[in-house]
C-alpha cells in the first residue's frame, strides 16, 4: 500500500510536487466527462517523468497482434484507445525563460481534484535560475454540460519583477501511445489553420479513418495582448501571446477547446462544427461555463451519491469511484462501453470487457436511468454477428462473445484468456436477467434478449460433451475467472453459469410463448429453433457434471483442485507477494493460490440459489487462499463475507476496493485507474452492507454496518422511484423521494414506504 494523497471527503490533494511519482499522481488526478478525458498531465512543459495521456470515446486502432508463438485462431489486430491530440498543452514563459517544474525551483506546489464540482485545480511559486519567481493558479475541466469542450484558466503573478509574460496555447497531432506494438504512429494530418487567438486542427487514425478535430480560442483577461507569432503545422499549430507583467498583478489567461470527430459529424463539417462551439463557449466566458459545470455535478451527486459517517477513508474512497466512473461512461452514447483504464491509460486497450456487465451494470442500473443500463446491453446485442463469427473460429455454433473488444470483433492475444476463458458469456446472460429482474422492463427479452441468449445458449451446447463414463454432460479445458489457473477441466463456476443460462434461456422462451406469442414464432423461425435442441438443452441442464468435494462439502473450482498442496496465503512470507511479481508462471499455476473469486463469483451471482450455509463453506475454504490480485476480486468477497456475518473481512475488502487506487494497493496505478473495479466499492455498501436484493420485483434489504462507521447512506433508482437509504447502528432509515408507494422487505417483513414516510426503525 502506498499513500500520497490527503484524506479529503470531496478531494484528492498532492500537496507538494512529488517527482518520482508523477506517473501515480497523473493517474489519480485523471478526468473527463464519459465522451473524453485525459490524465492529470500540467499544462505547460514538464521535461521529467511523464505519461500525457488524452482519449476520446469510441476513437480506437487495431494495432497488430504481436506473440512469440503464433496459433490457428489468433485475432490478427488487438484494438487499443489512441492517445490523441494534446489540446490542453500551453507552454509558458517568463522573460523568455520556459517554465518546467522539473528544472525550477518549486514551493507550494498543491494538485487537487475536485469531485464535487468536477475539476482540476493547481496551485505553486516558482523560480527560475534568473530569480524571477511567480506563482500560479490552474483551472481546467472537462463539461458535462456540453460534451465537446474543455476550459483552462491559466493565473500567473509574477512577484519579484515587472516584464514579459508569454503564453503559447498549441495543439499537438504528433502524439504516441506508449504501449504500441510496433511503435507505430497512428494519426496522419488532415486540416490545420490558425488566425491570432483562434486555431483547428485535424487529425486522421489510420486504418479505422476516425477523424478528430480540436479548436482553440484564446484570451488574456484585463491585459494588452499582443499576439506576436502563430505557428501552422500539418500536425502543430500555435499562437504566442505576449503581455507585460507588473510586479503583484495577476494575469489571467483562458484556452477554450472544442473537440469534434466524425462519429458524430460529416468530416466536412468539423472544423466549422469545432469553430462555431469554441466560439460559443468564448462568448459564454469561463465563469459561466465553470458555474454550470458545478451546477451539473451538484445535480449529479444529488441521486449518486453514498455517504459514509465516521469514516473519511472510506467515505473518500466510495466517492472518488463513483466520481471517475461517471468521468468514463454516462450513457448518452450506446456506441461506447467502459474499458478497464477509461481514459486514465492506455493499459488492457481501453476495450470492452465482461467487467461491465459483472460490475458496472448493477451500479448504473441503481444510481442512473434504467436507458443507460439499457444501452450497455444494446450494445452486445450489436455485437451479436461478430460473436457468432468468434463461435465460428472456435469450430462451434452459436455466438462466443469476445473477451476483449471495440467493435465486437475479439482483440485478445493470449490464447488461455481469449479462447478458454469462455465463462465471459455467462456474465452477459447474467446482466440480462440482472437488467429485467431489477427494472422489471420484460420488453427488452422479445426485442433484443433471446436472440443473444438463444446464441450464447447455443455456444455452450456446443461446448459440452458427453462423458460416458461419468454419465455427465463436462467442459474441458477452460480458464475459469481465477486466471492463475489455465487449460483445466470443469471449472465449476463455467460449468454452473453455462447450465444456468441454458436454463433461463428456456424460461425466457415459455415466457415469450406465453405473452409474446407472435414475436416469438418469428424469433423461433429467424433463429431456426427446434424442439429437439430446446430438449437437448434441458439434459444438459439435467446432467452437467459438477466437481464437488464430499468431505469438505465445497465446490471444487476444477478437477483435480484437492491434488495441489492446499495452504493459505497468511502462511507466505511477505517476500513472496504479490505472487504475480516474484513467482514464475509455472509456479503460480500449479499452486493452490487464487487471483479473484472464481467459485465464489458463482456464488454472487447466482446468491439466490444457494443456501447461507453452502455459501459459508465455500468462503472459509476459498478466501484464505485468495491473493487478491485482481481488482475485481475484494467486492465479491466483500459482499459474501457481510451475507455470512464476516463484519470485519467485509470491511477489510470494502477498503481494499474502495481505496485500491488512492492507496495503489497493487502497485500499478501509475498505468491508469481500475475504472471497471472501481464499481465494487459501489457493490460492497449497497449489495454487501445494506444487503440489497430484488427478489419476486420486491426490494429486499438486511442492513449491517461496519464497528467503525457512525452510518451510511445512499440512493437507488428502482422502478420509477428514488429511494434513500440509511443505516446507523440503532436503525435502518427509508426515504422515498420520488414515485408512488413501495413495499420493500427489511430484514424478512413486509415494510410499505409511503412518499411522505422519511424514517423506518430497523427490525
Amino acid at each position: 500500500m502506498e499513500r500520497m494523497i490527503e484524506v479529503d471527503e470531496w478531494k484528492v490533494v498532492e500537496q507538494g510536487l512529488h517527482p518520482e511519482k508523477n506517473r501515480l499522481a497523473e493517474s489519480l488526478m485523471s478526468i473527463g466527462n464519459g465522451h473524453m478525458g485525459m490524465r492529470g498531465n500540467f499544462e505547460e512543459t514538464y521535461s521529467g517523468d511523464t505519461h500525457e495521456g488524452t482519449y476520446i470515446g469510441g476513437v480506437y486502432y487495431p494495432d497488430k497482434t504481436r506473440v512469440g508463438w503464433w496459433k490457428n485462431g489468433y485475432p490478427e489486430y488487438f484494438a487499443k484507445v489512441l492517445n490523441a491530440p494534446n489540446f490542453t498543452g500551453v507552454r509558458v514563459f517568463v522573460e523568455g525563460s520556459e517554465l518546467d517544474l522539473n528544472t525550477w525551483n518549486v514551493t507550494g506546489f498543491r494538485r487537487e481534484l475536485n469531485m464535487k464540482h468536477g475539476y482540476l485545480y493547481r496551485t505553486f511559486t516558482a523560480e527560475n535560475e534568473q530569480g524571477h519567481k511567480i506563482e500560479a493558479n490552474i483551472t481546467r475541466f472537462f463539461s458535462i454540460v456540453s460534451h465537446s469542450l474543455v476550459a483552462i484558466r491559466y493565473e500567473i503573478k509574477p512577484i519579484n519583477f515587472d516584464g514579459t509574460v508569454t503564453f503559447q496555447p498549441y495543439i499537438n497531432g504528433d502524439v504516441r501511445n506508449e504501449d504500441a506494438n510496433y511503435d507505430e504512429d497512428f494519426w496522419e494530418p488532415v486540416h490545420h489553420e490558425v488566425v491570432d487567438n483562434v486555431g483547428v486542427l485535424s487529425m486522421r487514425t489510420r486504418k479505422t479513418a476516425f477523424d478528430v478535430t480540436a479548436a482553440m480560442r484564446t484570451s488574456v483577461y484585463g491585459q494588452e495582448v499582443n499576439v506576436t507569432n502563430t505557428t501552422d503545422e500539418e500536425e502543430y499549430i500555435d499562437n504566442t501571446i505576449e503581455v507585460a507583467a507588473t510586479e503583484g498583478e495577476p494575469i489571467t489567461f483562458y484556452k477554450y477547446v472544442a473537440v469534434t470527430t466524425n462519429r458524430d459529424y460529416n468530416p466536412e463539417e468539423l472544423a466549422d462544427k469545432a469553430i462555431a462551439l469554441v466560439g460559443d463557449a468564448f462568448e459564454a466566458g469561463f465563469d459561466e461555463l465553470f458555474t454550470a459545470q458545478q451546477d451539473a455535478w451538484e445535480e449529479r451527486w444529488k441521486k449518486a451519491d453514498v455517504t459514509v459517517g465516521g469514516d473519511a477513508e472510506a467515505q473518500q474512497g466510495i466517492r472518488y469511484n463513483i466520481f471517475q466512473l461517471y468521468n468514463t461512461y454516462d450513457g448518452d452514447d450506446p456506441r461506447l462501453n467502459i474499458g478497464p483504464k477509461g481514459f486514465t491509460g492506455e493499459k488492457y486497450g481501453g476495450s470492452t470487457y465482461w467487467d461491465t456487465e459483472a460490475y458496472c451494470l448493477p451500479f448504473y442500473l441503481s444510481t442512473a436511468d434504467p436507458s443507460i443500463a439499457r444501452n450497455l446491453l444494446i450494445y452486445r446485442y450489436n455485437h451479436l454477428n461478430e460473436a457468432k463469427e468468434n463461435a465460428q473460429k472456435l469450430g462451434l455454433n452459436g455466438a462466443l462473445y469476445p473477451m476483449v473488444t471495440m467493435n465486437g470483433q475479439e482483440s485478445h492475444n493470449e490464447w488461455e484468456i481469449t479462447f478458454e476463458e469462455i465463462h465471459r458469456n455467462g456474465a452477459i446472460a447474467h446482466a440480462i436477467w440482472n437488467y429485467v429482474n431489477y427494472t422489471g422492463d420484460a420488453t427488452y427479452l422479445p426485442q433484443y434478449g433471446f436472440e443473444v441468449l438463444a446464441e450464447i445458449s447455443r455456444f455452450w451446447s456446443s461446448r459440452v460433451h458427453f462423458n460416458a463414463r461419468k454419465g455427465k454432460y463436462v467442459m474441458l479445458g477452460v480458464t475459469g475467472p481465477n486466471e492463475y489457473e489455465n487449460n483445466v477441466n470443469n471449472n465449476w463456476y463455467t460449468n454452473r453459469m453455462a447450465a444456468w443460462t441454458l436454463e433461463y434461456t428456456l424460461g425466457v422462451a415459455r415466457f415469450l410463448e406465453r405473452h409474446y406469442p407472435e414475436r416469438y414464432e418469428e424469433l423461433v423461425h429467424g433463429l431456426g429453433l427446434r424442439t429437439e435442441e430446446l430438449d437437448h438443452w434441458k439434459h444438459i441442464i439435467n446432467n452437467m457434471y459438477y466437481p464437488y468435494d464430499e468431505e469438505t462439502g465445497v465446490f471444487l473450482q476444477q478437477d483435480g483442485f484437492m491434488d495441489k498442496e492446499l495452504m493459505n496465503v497468511s502462511e507466505l512470507d511477505s517476500k513472496h507477494l504479490p505472487i504475480n511479481q516474484n513467482w514464475s508462471w509455472d509456479k503460480i499455476l500449479r499452486s493452490c493460490f487464487i487471483k479473484q473469486a472464481d467459485v465464489l463469483q458463482g456464488l454472487y451471482f447466482l446468491n439466490h440459489k444457494y443456501s447461507l450455509e453452502e455459501k459459508k463453506r465455500n468462503f472459509y475454504f476459498y478466501e484464505p487462499m485468495t491473493v487478491h490480485e485482481s481488482s475485481l476480486s475484494p467486492c465479491v468477497h466483500s459482499i459474501l463475507a457481510a451475507e455470512i456475518g464476516e463484519t470485519e473481512k467485509a470491511y477489510e475488502m470494502y477498503v481494499r476496493t474502495a481505496r485500491l487506487d488512492l492507496d495503489n494497493y497493487n502497485n500499478d496505478t501509475e498505468d491508469g485507474l481500475h475504472i471497471t473495479s472501481m464499481a465494487g466499492s459501489w457493490l460492497s455498501i449497497v449489495h454487501g452492507f445494506a444487503g440489497m436484493r430484488v427478489t419476486n420485483g420486491k426490494l429486499h434489504f438486511t442492513p449491517m454496518i461496519p464497528e467503525d462507521w457512525d452510518s451510511y447512506s445512499f440512493k437507488i433508482n428502482f422502478r420509477g422511484r428514488l429511494l434513500k437509504v440509511t443505516v446507523t447502528h440503532e436503525r435502518t432509515s427509508i426515504e422515498l423521494e420520488e414515485g408512488n408507494d413501495l413495499t420493500v422487505i427489511l430484514n424478512g417483513e413486509n415494510l410499505n414506504v409511503p412518499r411522505a414516510l422519511s424514517a423506518v426503525p430497523s427490525m
